[in-house]
């Protein structure tokens, strides 16, 4: 099986440009769908921090999809604000389900992409089917109207964030009683720190049948 596989979608906007990274091991656990950061400030399915959560998700064992906002790269149509987004992640959400049925669904997103996840995972939820998890790094909170989140999200963010500072989020959250993990000294790109987050969300990341000792017991972090 190839490492990674481009791909194009037709969306309600056009054709969508994406890519697909495949694990190790023939069979995935899951689905992840990546969301990237904003398409009108260089935003794109290649920026760092995006391919980080890419790379870590398929290191865990899924099947992860990502694509390119409304014109970015070859994907067509124009910028929409998130609505537009979230529906074209609900497209890649369908047509990833139907490639891997019977898969849970797990979402990740960075920056303007943790709104439209949120939205995302909200729309989800409704309709019955829920994402297995959210994982979310620098947070979009007060730029967009991020919606509610589950309790067993995983919060990333930098304590020197100057786009999406850190106590917007905590403003966000602080209803909802959601934590967030600060990482010391990283801005809103998380340079020099993207490690920083494949290791948080592989140590957090806890699934069925998981045991204790594995690379993905909590225990290191509490």
């Amino acid at each position: 099986m190839n490492k990674n596989e481009k791909f194009t979608l037709a969306g309600n906007a056009g054709l969508m440009e994406g890519q697909i990274d495949y694990p190790k091991q023939d069979a995935p656990v899951g689905v992840a769908l990546v969301a990237h950061p904003h398409p009108l400030y260089g935003g794109t399915m290649d920026n760092k921090v995006a391919v980080t959560l890419a790379r870590t998700f398929a290191s865990l064992g899924y099947v992860v999809a990502r694509i390119n906002f409304r014109g970015v790269g070859a994907s067509e149509g124009v910028h929409d604000h998130g609505h537009g987004e979230t529906d074209d992640m609900a497209i890649l959400h369908a047509w990833m389900t139907e490639k891997y049925p019977g898969l849970p669904v797990a979402l990740g997103g960075f920056s303007f992409g943790t709104f439209v996840q949120s939205k995302l995972a909200q729309r989800l939820a409704a309709a019955g089917t829920p994402a297995e998890r959210l994982v979310l790094v620098g947070s979009a909170a007060k730029k967009w109207e991020m919606a509610d989140i589950p309790a067993d999200t995983i919060l990333i963010h930098g304590e020197n964030d100057d786009t999406i500072p850190l106590i917007d989020v905590l403003d966000w959250l602080r209803p909802q009683e959601i934590p967030v993990i600060v990482i010391p000294g990283a801005d809103h790109f998380f340079h020099r720190k993207l490690q920083h987050i494949k290791s948080w969300v592989t140590q957090l990341w806890r699934r069925p049948g998981d045991v204790a000792g594995t690379e993905t017991d909590t225990s290191a972090a509490e």
